[in-house]
């Protein structure tokens, strides 16, 4: 991980996947010359590789657990977990690591899928690691007083160890909680209400054909589930959803009228696509809609070691069943607008081009790594009858540059420029102020930098005045 005064320098890998994102951006903007094009806003984070989704919604927001597959990965090297969150399902703010494999004293490696829960006001966050002193994988369990931490060792030492992987938390409505997990078997413990701690003994689910479906031409494995479980109520039923059938993977589901079976298999919710031979499920509601988060290697350099999280919106079927989900590049609608008149930071974006964020030493990240032509998308900003000026908080260790403001596009109208000059460091903060004129409505906001060559400054946040 880079610290706020590292050396300016761009990991060849995630450098290749932003040049190859930059181009295609060129080509789709030469192929429509219409002044608003559809652009892609999945996968959802383009500043580094991201795996294994696990939503969580908390007042008014949903706040993305993911993995983090390090540049040029030929393995799942996997050193930290991140978030991020939105409240309106196409911004997301970086919240950068607040757990990694150093929390826990007793982990040699592998920070793999897991998932975060709150309960009484502190989040739990169950995560799979390999157990130093055996070699083995086992789960742990990290809490914080805040959805984005920072997140402690709740135990200092796994809460439940017998070489599986894959956790997934689930509470149900009469507030008993369950931890399932598992590959090759699916596993599940009642959890205690302190969360760290549970009653009995892990029991294994029976992996029926009636229940987890029918793998083709294997006598080892003869159901579908192959890995990464999550589980949730909807009304009175249970659901599953599951990767299935390894390798490649797809994404299948169960239902059961009770959290703990018997198990019903349904079908598949996302067949085998994308260029990632994994997947990893995690569904939500948020206000009033059904959304499925997965993985697939869609960035530029991206592939079965190098995972981009995606979404997609979707609407159950009348009987309760998940009709079948495909990948699309779109990814879901906006679900609200922002409000570019409040501090918004730098790390909020719905599509970036050639930045990466970093830790600020004033608390938080910013946005750095920017040169010339770089670029980061806001997606419906709410100027309402306009605005007349714009604030960024800046810093640069050289010459700086501008930040040109356009709405509609990269390429669309200039409603404003803004000079950065060097501030005498890559951390040393000054805000920056510029007139605007042309920002009415509700529209797509890039910030455009540009300036000479290497790197031009860091931006921690802004905001719109009238």
């Amino acid at each position: 991980m880079k610290t706020p005064n590292a050396t300016r320098r761009r990991p060849a890998a995630i450098a290749a996947a932003l040049v190859g994102v930059v181009v295609a951006a060129l080509l789709s903007a030469a192929a429509d010359p219409s002044p608003a094009p559809a652009r892609a806003d999945n996968p959802i984070v383009q500043t580094i590789y991201t795996a294994d989704p696990a939503p969580l919604v908390h007042n008014g927001r949903v706040y993305l657990y993911t993995g983090h597959d390090e540049d040029g990965s030929t393995w799942f090297t996997m050193k930290e977990w991140r978030v991020w969150s939105s409240d309106d399902m196409v911004n997301w703010t970086d919240h950068g690591s607040p757990l990694n494999l150093d929390t826990f004293s007793w982990a040699r490696q592998d920070a793999w899928a897991g998932q975060a829960v709150e309960r009484n006001g502190k989040f739990y966050w169950y995560v799979p690691v390999i157990n130093d002193a055996t070699g083995r994988p086992a789960i742990g369990v990290a809490v914080a007083d805040s959805p984005t931490g920072p997140f402690r060792d709740a135990l200092g030492r796994p809460l439940v160890q017998n070489g599986e992987i894959d956790p997934t938390v689930f509470i149900d409505t009469d507030g008993q909680a369950y931890l399932y997990w598992g590959n090759p078997n699916l596993w599940y413990v009642k959890l205690n209400a302190d969360m760290i701690s549970y009653s009995g003994s892990a029991t294994k689910i029976p992996l029926t054909t009636q229940g987890f479906g029918t793998r083709p031409g294997s006598t080892e494995r003869p159901t579908l589930y192959e890995e990464g479980p999550w589980v949730y109520k909807r009304g009175s039923l249970y659901y599953n959803v599951f990767a299935a059938q390894c390798c490649s993977e797809h994404i299948a589901y169960s239902t059961a009228p009770s959290p703990t079976g018997p198990w019903t298999y349904r079908g598949t919710v996302m067949p085998t696509q994308g260029s990632s031979f994994t997947n990893h499920p995690g569904v939500i509601d948020f206000k009033g809609s059904s959304y499925f988060f997965y993985h697939n290697g869609a960035l530029p350099g991206g592939g079965g070691f190098t995972r981009s999280v995606a979404v997609e919106k979707f609407t159950y079927n009348a009987d309760g069943t998940i009709p079948q989900i495909n990948m699309t590049t779109a990814g879901a609608p906006q679900a609200g607008t922002l409000n570019p008149f409040v501090r918004q930071e730098a790390e909020t974006i719905a599509w970036a081009t050639g930045v990466e964020t970093e830790r600020s030493s004033a608390g938080g990240m910013n946005v750095g790594w920017i040169e010339n032509g770089d670029s980061i998308k806001v997606k419906g900003a709410a100027f309402g009858t306009g605005a007349r000026q714009f604030t960024a908080r800046v810093a640069s260790a050289t010459s700086g540059g501008t930040i040109e403001l356009r709405v509609d596009g990269p390429n669309g109208p200039v409603v404003g420029r803004c000079t950065v000059t060097g501030t005498g460091g890559w951390q040393n903060w000054a805000d920056v102020s510029c007139p605007i004129s042309g920002a009415t409505g509700t529209r797509d906001l890039y910030l455009k930098f540009t300036g000479g060559g290497g790197y031009l400054f860091n931006v921690d946040y802004w905001r719109f005045a009238v």
